[in-house]
């Protein structure tokens, strides 16, 4: 009995001395299963396992969106870049013309047929004044050696200058003022006739001239009456607009700006050329005189020669 007793209690106490050992193991082996049974039965543990892949995309992400915020400004001043240059393609002449006002416009259409009717009267009277002078010129040298007016006409025949003219004026008065003994008479009757064809002669080289000179003289102020219209107009634009930029200012005075250029694109041609044909026509007048005296000339040998011929002209002079 007592030794029952005594292995009762000898196998208690190595019970109680195995029971700290055997907790480790069986927590181990719960450990285990729970480790194992986790990813399966856990809900708390698997959603973030599917929520981490999606992490690295959004970082993947994260630099494009950085990339197009820092790509932005570029492609802004871009864009503003081309539409300066589209705006800079649009400042020609042609565009301005256009989008200019109706006052303006009309100003530049009356400036440019200004400009067109000043070199239609250029080439017009460079080849009249070249055919004028030329032909003049030959007309002189052929009557250089005529000795009477019907030798002279008869020299130059169907020879169409204001030498005929002369010529044929000389010997209307001569015919007219048969019978009459006054020489001094019939030259200065003579005279007067030359005189007014000289200056019809004048009158008819120097046509066009006066409208060179009204348009080299008012074209500027035409020009610059479409620029004070045309800049007016810009400024109640910078009203309206209530800016300063110069991308809205500078369109409506480069139009405005146009206009003054026409005024001087007709007037400093027209200018020159009125000096030039002023010179020129100098030149052709003087020849015209020229013809004047030697029609006067033929004239006044034709009335020594009528006086020598008669009878009372022959006993005068050999009274003398």
């Amino acid at each position: 009995m007592r030794t029952s007793h005594l292995r009762a209690i000898h196998g208690l106490v190595l019970a109680l001395a195995t029971l700290p050992m055997a907790q480790p193991s069986l927590a181990q082996q719960n450990t285990a299963p729970a480790a194992q049974q986790a990813p399966v039965s856990s809900p708390s543990q698997f959603v973030p396992a599917q929520a981490v892949p999606p992490a690295p995309a959004a970082v993947q992400q994260a630099p494009v969106v950085a990339s197009d915020a820092t790509a932005t400004p570029a492609d802004s001043a871009g864009h503003l870049l081309k539409s300066t240059t589209v705006a800079l393609r649009e400042l020609s002449p042609w565009s301005m013309f256009l989008s200019a006002d109706i006052l303006v416009k009309a100003v530049m259409i009356g400036l440019a047929f200004a400009s067109l009717a000043t070199w239609t009267i250029f080439i017009a009277k460079m080849i009249e004044l070249a055919l004028v002078q030329r032909r003049l010129r030959a007309a002189l040298d052929k009557i250089g050696d005529a000795r009477s007016l019907a030798e002279a006409q008869f020299v130059l025949g169907a020879n169409e200058s204001v030498l005929s003219a002369l010529l044929a004026a000389a010997m209307r008065e001569a015919r007219l003022s048969a019978g009459i003994s006054s020489d001094a008479g019939i030259k200065e009757r003579a005279a007067s006739s030359f005189a007014e064809i000289v200056r019809a002669e004048a009158r008819r080289i120097r046509l066009g001239m006066g409208l060179l000179a009204t348009i080299g003289a008012t074209s500027p102020f035409v020009g610059l009456f479409g620029t004070v219209w045309g800049i007016m107009n810009s400024f109640i634009g910078i009203s309206k607009s209530q800016t300063t930029n110069l991308a809205v200012v500078a369109p409506g005075i480069a139009e405005a700006l146009l206009a003054t250029a026409f005024g001087l694109v007709a007037a400093i041609p027209a200018v020159i050329i009125y000096n030039h044909f002023a010179r020129v026509t100098k030149g052709y007048l003087e020849l015209v005189g020229r013809s004047s005296g030697a029609a006067g000339r033929l004239l006044s040998r034709d009335l020594d020669r009528t006086h020598v011929s008669s009878p009372g002209g022959k006993n005068s002079r050999a009274a003398e």
